[in-house]
Formats: structure tokens, C-alpha cells, sequence
């Protein structure tokens, strides 16, 4: 039986190549589909992808609500015609401006974008004034990233602000916790419930106030635990391709992994080392050496060293490796991977079928 990501003819790739295996994304959004009681809880970020092949098949899962995290990003999205694209970032300077550009030339789509600021809020308003526009926005808020977002305990006064803005219109709280990842799904689950609570207080206080706000939560490690609690979209991003290192910390969640890169030798530098061309341009490298990408047909490899365009492994004496020899990586962590590549050479029935676009890749589209 031929190993899944086996590829027939991969004689015919140039490496290093980013390779997606479009069944298995398939399937990991159909088991996406499976683990959540109501498909319109599920608001997938496209961080990962940021392919417009891989939103058509999202959306032909029946998700219609979608997170991103630039212009860029939220325009590809525009461009799928996506009926829903929240902008899990607070626009300022000219991000702002191109966010309401968005609005005008993407009417299809329903966008929102975050705000944990006054300022932010007043600019966004008066912007979207001046262009006949509404904003929709959720008030971001930090529940222990400590990277964005103002704390729960703080914001109902920010919620009321923005409420009282003329081109404003406050859809609810956005809770990013990406600071949780115990490999323990008990302790993963009991730090996501006490990180959540000061969230689930707030939205009871702006309730009793006449508010009705949405909450968009978490990401691909506390997702478990958010599809469990009743009434609140969740954000996965990285189930859709999966990698080594989610897949051995998150092993309760039933992806697959879907998205490899391949890559060859290149030079036999000694007798006990490979060098290949997978250098830090083509597979992320900001994990330690050891924790950068495992070779599913040549597990016992050693990452010894990593530059722009080389990476060399240590495979023992005697290794018997030639030059050419293709080799089947599988990224640790393969969201700053995707982006370092501008398409993804895609396999089917283990041959080369053709390849999806790194459309939003780049910083800017056409806004």
C-alpha cells in the first residue's frame, strides 16, 4: 500500500514545494463540521491557507462565517464572495482606510473588523461617515494573550461608546486565547473556562443593559472546549492543513494533517550528513532546531543546522541517501510555512493534479 503522501511523480516538482492533498483538507473540514452542534458557530480563521481554493471548499462545507487577519486577507475573502468576514485586527492609519475601501468594493460580503480603542473607534466612525458607510465591529478584548485587546473588567464602558457612534455598529466581543496550549486537555480545559469567565460577565452585564453581543472565541487548541459552550462561534485555523506540532500536543482533535513540504538532498557534505534544500525561505524556523519539521519517510533524521536556503540533517554512517532523494516534510508549524510560499503544488490520487494559489500571501491585493 502506497503511504499517503507518496507522490508518483514527484520526479516533477522543483523543490522546495509546499504540497496539499486537497482530499484530506476534505476531510478535515467535514470532521470540522462533525464536532460542533451548529454549523453557524463555526468562523474558521484563513491565516493558515490563505488560498481561495481552500475558502471555496470551506464554503462548500456550509461555513459561511470566516475570521482573517489582514487587508489582504479579508480582500480574498471579498473576492470569494464570502457572505460573512470578520477582520480580527483593529485598523489604524491606512489600514483603516483601506478597511472601509473593502466595504465599498465588497458589498456581497458582510465585514467587521475589531476595536479596543476610543480613538480607533472615533476614526473608524468618522471614515466610514465620510464614505456613506457602516462599520461593524467586535470590541477585542484580552483574556491573558496580553497582546491586543482591553480587559473584560474595563469594557463595558468601550461597548457603550462605540454603541453611541453614528457609523458604528457593535456586533459583540471577540476573545482570542491563544496564550492556552497544555498539551493536558484538562488543564487546556479548566485555563480556557477561567480565562472565559470574565467574558461570559460582561456579556451578561451588556445584556441587562439591552445589548445582544456576539462572542467569537479561541482558536485551534481551545476549541474543544469553546465548541462545548453553548452560543459562541469559534475560530479554528490551522485543523485545516494540520501539523507536527498541533498533532502531537492536540492528539483529542481528529485532524490530519494535509500539507507538506517536499524537498531533496542536495549535496552529501560528509559521511553522516544530508544537506537539503528546505533553508528558513521554505519551511518556518522560528522553533528550536528539533522542532521545525519531522520527514515521514525518514523519521530518524536529525536537524543539526538551518540557513536562508540549506538545511542539513544528520542521518549516521552508512545512512545510504543520494543525491536527489526526495523527502516528505512535515512542517511544526505550518501557518508561517504557507506563507512562504506562493502556491501549493496539489496531489491527487498521488500524482501532481495542479495548484492553489498563496493568493493572500502578499500584503496587499488590489486595496
Amino acid at each position: 500500500m502506497e503511504e499517503w503522501f507518496n507522490i508518483l511523480d514527484a520526479e516533477t516538482v522543483d523543490t522546495p514545494a509546499l504540497v496539499v492533498y486537497p482530499e484530506r483538507v476534505r476531510r478535515n473540514l467535514a470532521q470540522l463540521v462533525a464536532s460542533i452542534d451548529d454549523v453557524g458557530r463555526l468562523r474558521p480563521h484563513i491565516k493558515t491557507h490563505k488560498c481561495p481554493d481552500a475558502v471555496r471548499l470551506t464554503l462548500a462545507a456550509g461555513i459561511t462565517k470566516f475570521k482573517c487577519a489582514t487587508i489582504a486577507e479579508a480582500e480574498l475573502l471579498g473576492q470569494c464572495q464570502v457572505p460573512d468576514a470578520l477582520l480580527a485586527y483593529q485598523p489604524v492609519g491606512p489600514k483603516a482606510a483601506r478597511f472601509i475601501a473593502l466595504l465599498r468594493q465588497y458589498p456581497a460580503t458582510r465585514f467587521a473588523c475589531l476595536v479596543d480603542h476610543p480613538q480607533a473607534a472615533a476614526q473608524l466612525s468618522a471614515l466610514a461617515g465620510a464614505a456613506g458607510q457602516t462599520v461593524r465591529v467586535y470590541l477585542d478584548l484580552n483574556v491573558g494573550m496580553n497582546r491586543s485587546g482591553i480587559a473584560p473588567a474595563v469594557a463595558f464602558a468601550l461597548y457603550q461608546q462605540c454603541a453611541a457612534l453614528p457609523h458604528l455598529a457593535v456586533l459583540g466581543l471577540h476573545a482570542y486565547d491563544g496564550h492556552i496550549h497544555d498539551e493536558d486537555l484538562a488543564v487546556r480545559t479548566a485555563r480556557c473556562h477561567a480565562a472565559f469567565a470574565p467574558v461570559g460577565a460582561l456579556a451578561e452585564e451588556l445584556r441587562a443593559a439591552g445589548f445582544d453581543p456576539v462572542i467569537v472565541a479561541g482558536g485551534t487548541p481551545t476549541y474543544p472546549v469553546h465548541a462545548a459552550r453553548a452560543g459562541v462561534e469559534c475560530s479554528p485555523g490551522t485543523f485545516i492543513y494540520w501539523d507536527g506540532g498541533y498533532g502531537r500536543a492536540f492528539a483529542e482533535q481528529p485532524f490530519a494533517p494535509a500539507a507538506l513540504v517536499l524537498c531533496r538532498v542536495v549535496s552529501l557534505p560528509d559521511a553522516t550528513r544530508l544537506c537539503l534544500d528546505l533553508g528558513h525561505k521554505a519551511v518556518a524556523s522560528e522553533s528550536p532546531l528539533d522542532k521545525r519539521v519531522t520527514f515521514l519517510n525518514a523519521p530518524e533524521l536529525r536537524v543539526v543546522g538551518h540557513s536562508e536556503e540549506h538545511l542539513v540533517v544528520e542521518a549516521g554512517p552508512g545512512h545510504g541517501y543520494q543525491l536527489g532523494d526526495l523527502l516528505y516534510g512535515m512542517p511544526h508549524h505550518i501557518c508561517p510555512t504557507v506563507a512562504l510560499h506562493d502556491r501549493a503544488v496539489t496531489i491527487e490520487n498521488h500524482r501532481v493534479a495542479g495548484a492553489w494559489p498563496t493568493t493572500a500571501r502578499a500584503r496587499a491585493l488590489t486595496l
